[in-house]
């Protein structure tokens, strides 16, 4: 595990439809800390994973729901 003061590592990742990309992203740019998404692009969808302290993760979920998009969608999976 990477963990520090703002509590452990972590990947997390939305799956978003191609339509909804630009969105999402700028959605995540509202955060209060820089992310650096990876995309996947998949026939179906666009992936969207960065990695983020656990600290943050009722931030995102807020910010998620706030901007139309579903929390429950969010995955999160060590950093590892």
């Amino acid at each position: 595990l990477l963990s520090g003061a703002q509590g452990e590592l972590v990947t997390l990742t939305y799956a978003v439809d191609h339509k909804h990309l630009e969105d999402l992203l700028e959605t995540l740019a509202s955060l209060s800390f820089p992310i650096n998404p990876q995309l996947y692009h998949r026939p179906q969808s666009v992936i969207v994973e960065f990695p983020a302290y656990s600290s943050a993760l009722p931030e995102v979920r807020a910010t998620l729901e706030s901007f139309g998009f579903s929390p429950g969608e969010l995955k999160i999976a060590s950093a590892l």
